[in-house]
């Protein structure tokens, strides 16, 4: 059974499928791991024990029966804390929202659960998902599996950390400007962020719901894949015989290649002479317009960010902690005029950079230009968390600002991922490319 700990979700959907696992006796061995476990109350904020059991006895009786009903029936995994769990409480990492339960599921888990899925428990995360490192004072900080005193990257930490430290074969977050993605990269896991729009955002706590997305945090590919489909619902996307045999690439080298730290930038040039070696076609590209796009950001994001919580926020100011809520605070002052102006700027660069990377298969760049923070040194130095907060974002942020779909995926090297930026609602071919990649990189 410890061996089910480390499998990937597709090989324990395979391995109910053929009567070797149990799907209660799975779920209670990863339930036995997380109470037992030294960092259980730092990764899971609450666990779902009665309902997870009651599903996996349904998914038991189902695969008795032979009529299991997706290929992850019974399979379990974790979910962000700002997923509406129905009578159980979802916190978004809050106290602002302490003692929230909400009545009903989120679509989007409302549609796993239908597809068989166990619902492990609600996962910690970074206050409101408002900050890329993964450090929260008000409830926990979770720990990077590469570096327990360093943070796991944000917002969806906990999600991160249940799957690296074998506490969940997937986990579901969230991304409006990295928060499945960093955390996927610095946890040495593949990370889908979607496009905007394409699940549901019903039941989820919004941040900015211009940027907000539902991602998976899993294993492999594969995983990502099939949660996906999972989550829309829709039918399975076909990976199989994924090549880089002709496939063309852009490093893009505006701001994505600036001052990144030796590990990621060592580890970003081994992947591109792997991905290569495998076939793969890689030009370099500039996109100037990126500039201006990353300079608009702030005001967008904290603007919306502001408006979405501004109220709440002023009733209980001092339940907050000051890195956070100095950025909500930031977008009172954006007038309704730059955010108009703003949004229109971006359309138009969205525009620019579609028609310069039409011809590609995926834009490559590392997933973040430094390494995990230390927990200690951001408790203690305010203007640190600032930096270092929008230093790890930067280049993820990017995928965001564009409006596409994005890929990371691991190099091998600790805490240093592949990003792979995908055009908008194109997630399959992503994928497929992203499957492909996976294998060079392995």
């Amino acid at each position: 059974m410890a061996d089910w700990l480390k499998m990937t979700a597709g090989d324990l959907g395979r391995g109910i499928e053929r009567g070797e696992i149990d799907p209660v006796a799975l779920t209670e061995c990863y339930l036995d791991a997380i109470e037992t476990h030294a960092f259980r109350d730092r990764i899971y904020a609450r666990l779902t024990k009665p309902r997870a059991l009651a599903e996996a006895t349904a998914a038991q009786a189902r695969a008795k029966a032979g009529l299991r009903i997706s290929p992850l029936d019974g399979v379990p995994i974790s979910w962000k804390d700002l997923f509406d769990t129905s009578g159980v409480a979802t916190e978004a990492g809050s106290a602002l929202l302490k003692g929230r339960v909400p009545s009903r599921d989120a679509r989007v888990l409302r549609n796993a659960t239908h597809a068989g899925l166990v619902c492990l428990g609600k996962t910690h995360m970074s206050e409101l998902a408002f900050s890329g490192l993964g450090y929260n004072p008000v409830t926990e900080s979770s720990p990077c599996v590469n570096d327990h005193d360093a943070v796991a990257g944000g917002s969806s930490s906990g999600a991160a950390a249940s799957v690296a430290f074998n506490l969940a074969p997937a986990g579901i977050g969230s991304d409006t400007g990295g928060s499945v993605r960093l955390p996927s990269a610095w946890n040495d896991l593949v990370g889908l962020k979607t496009t905007s729009g394409l699940l549901s955002l019903e039941g989820v706590v919004p941040l900015i719901v211009s940027f907000d997305t539902v991602g998976p945090l899993t294993r492999s590919v594969e995983d990502a894949a099939t949660l996906l489909s999972v989550m829309q619902p829709a039918p399975l996307i076909d990976l199989g015989d994924s090549t880089l045999a002709g496939r063309r690439f852009a490093v893009l080298k505006t701001i994505a290649l600036d001052d990144l730290e030796e590990a990621p930038a060592k580890a970003f040039e081994d992947s591109i002479t792997r991905l290569a070696k495998a076939g793969a076609q890689i030009e370099e590209i500039e996109f100037p317009e990126l500039v201006e796009a990353m300079a608009l950001s702030g005001a967008l994001y904290t603007a919306e960010a502001w408006g979405e919580w501004g109220d709440v926020i002023e009733k209980a100011p001092d339940l907050m902690y000051s890195g956070i809520l100095d950025r909500f605070r930031a977008g009172g002052n954006v007038s309704a005029h730059d955010f108009y102006k703003g949004w229109q700027a971006l359309e138009r660069i969205r525009g620019k950079f579609a028609d310069l990377t039409k011809g590609y298969d995926a834009v490559l760049l590392p997933s973040s230009p430094i390494l995990p923070p230390k927990i200690e040194k951001l408790a203690n130095d305010d203007a640190y968390f600032m930096t270092r907060n929008m230093a790890s974002l930067r280049n993820t942020r990017m995928g965001n600002l564009l409006g596409g779909c994005g890929l990371t995926l691991p190099t091998g090297t600790p805490s240093c991922g592949l990003m792979m930026m995908g055009k908008p609602l194109q997630e399959a071919a992503l994928l497929r490319v992203g499957k492909a990649a996976e294998q060079a990189l392995a």
